[in-house]
């Protein structure tokens, strides 16, 4: 052991390890000596965040946002003047401010700093070759994720000075190639879903890709031919599941009162016919700045075996859609986006896809915020499932983890509180006794008032499980629980149908 405190983004240098350092207090980039004792030495400290501390010839560069932001709303790029085992000095703010995020800096071989911003409205590559900044190549596609995780990596420079870029347009990723003149060129993949972890060597990249009926893989690309070639290294699912028919989902754009238009992926259940009718469950993703993304999801793939049909929806506030769509949520939280999910609804009730009186709403953690306020008014959905659910934005706030404060005292101001006494629809409530980012007091309270209001809730708290249920052992059984709990609800409607015909014989 070196050193207090919690490590990340280690980037190896010319003899030291450099990182980024969190306590209580704020951030550091440390320097780790690689030579002899180990030893750390301070480069550059702040009381907000920093990240990427990435050397160059004879330069530091690092990113670096407030305690007030988080780094998709305000995240600056800075470089200074550094060898191994010096110090930092001169330090320069080259792109970032209040109103644009820069993130992931990286030296090009040409010996230029290449970084992602968004201020053109979308995060696209640019270069600093030492006296200015410049576009790479304008893109109306986001060039990198958003940064909820250090080390991320969505370009790369291949040996023959061309860059890679992984490109997210709406719920679909493709991979692109950047030539020397700036022209965009896509590279054909059997894949719609890129994480931001390219690995770059020589001509070839690595990279974790999915899609609509391939569980996410690692596989490299071969970019030294017109033809790339795609050789698979690993696969993340039970060889059991192989041949297993899943439901592809189809994207749909319904405009809602603004004008704007809201994109959703519409599962059917699995094995039925293009006129299917079925009960609906809408998931709202766990954002805001999440995203649905085209790829296969057990999760979707469950229900949809079980004779559901799963619509994702992109509300207003995810990612994949710019920045100004991204940062229009803001005091608009539990009113927006619920809005669009109830669009959604709507749209498949009226075109005959959904059951009327089956149609449900289920999120997690932010989404399942959304989903409780969903059910708080009068609308389509006929119970809704809220798991690791965000209760008070307020308290929420004062709870949260250090890094995502920002983000919550920038949402609130919309919906406000659920409050018990507006719930008007069963409720399930999913979550986990070690949450540490949405409280489980939050939702006893909760569950208590609607208990006291005659809205008794279903409850499932799982023991010692955190803040993501679908990855915890309990997963399986949170999903039966869901599963159980729609139909229930179905069921009591159905006897409430037969009683009413009975006594009007």
């Amino acid at each position: 052991m070196i050193a207090h405190g919690s490590f990340g983004d280690l980037t190896v240098g010319d003899g030291e390890l450099l990182a980024v350092r969190e306590s209580g207090q704020g951030d550091e980039l440390v320097a780790v000596s690689l030579t002899g004792a180990p030893k750390v030495r301070t480069l550059v400290s702040s009381p907000g965040f920093l990240g990427a501390p990435r050397p160059g010839p004879g330069w530091l560069a690092w990113t670096a946002w407030s305690e007030r932001d988080m780094p998709w709303d305000a995240c600056e790029v800075w470089v200074a003047s550094y060898s191994p085992r010096g110090q930092v000095d001169g330090a320069v703010r080259l792109a970032g401010g209040p109103e644009e995020s820069a993130v992931e800096p990286r030296w090009g071989p040409d010996g230029a700093l290449y970084f992602v911003s968004d201020r053109s409205g979308w995060w696209n590559l640019y270069r600093w070759d030492g006296h200015r900044v410049e576009a790479v190549a304008p893109i109306a596609g986001e060039c990198a994720a958003e940064p909820w995780e250090l080390g991320y990596a969505s370009y790369g420079f291949l040996d023959d000075g061309r860059i890679v870029v992984a490109v997210q347009e709406g719920p679909r990723h493709r991979l692109v190639v950047v030539e020397a003149d700036g022209t965009v060129r896509p590279v054909d993949l059997p894949y719609t879903s890129i994480k931001p972890y390219l690995a770059v060597r020589g001509m070839t990249v690595a990279l974790i890709g999915s899609s609509p009926t391939v569980a996410p893989q690692v596989a490299i690309v071969d970019l030294a031919d017109a033809d790339p070639q795609v050789e698979v290294l690993a696969r993340s699912e039970h060889a059991g599941l192989d041949g297993v028919g899943v439901s592809t989902p189809t994207e749909l754009r319904v405009r809602v009162a603004s004008g704007r238009e809201v994109l959703a992926l519409v599962y059917p259940p699995t094995g039925e016919a293009a006129d299917w009718q079925a009960p609906v469950i809408v998931r709202a993703h766990p954002g805001p700045t999440a995203s649905c993304l085209l790829r296969l999801d057990w999760q979707a793939q469950f229900f949809t075996s079980h004779g559901f049909a799963v619509v994702d929806v992109d509300y207003l506030g995810s990612t994949g859609y710019g920045r100004v769509f991204r940062e229009s949520l803001y005091g608009r939280w539990g009113l927006d986006d619920v809005d669009d999910c109830a669009a959604v609804a709507v749209h498949l009730l009226s075109t005959g896809r959904a059951v009327p009186g089956q149609v449900f709403i289920r999120g997690a953690s932010a989404g399942g915020y959304t989903a409780l306020h969903a059910v708080a008014q009068d609308g389509p959905f006929a119970a809704a499932t809220a798991v690791s659910a965000i209760v008070d934005p307020d308290r929420w706030a004062q709870t949260v983890p250090r890094f995502q404060r920002a983000h919550a005292m920038r949402l609130r101001g919309g919906a406000g509180r659920v409050r018990a006494a507006a719930v008007q629809r069963p409720v399930l409530l999913i979550h986990g006794s070690a949450d540490e980012v949405a409280v489980v007091e939050d939702v006893r309270e909760l569950a208590d008032e609607l208990t006291s209001c005659g809205m008794a809730p279903e409850v499932l708290l799982l023991p010692d499980v955190g803040h993501y249920v679908a990855s915890s052992p309990q997963a399986g059984a949170a999903l039966e629980a869901e599963l159980a709990h729609y139909r229930s609800v179905m069921a009591d409607a159905a006897n409430d149908q037969r009683a009413l015909h009975g006594g009007q014989r």
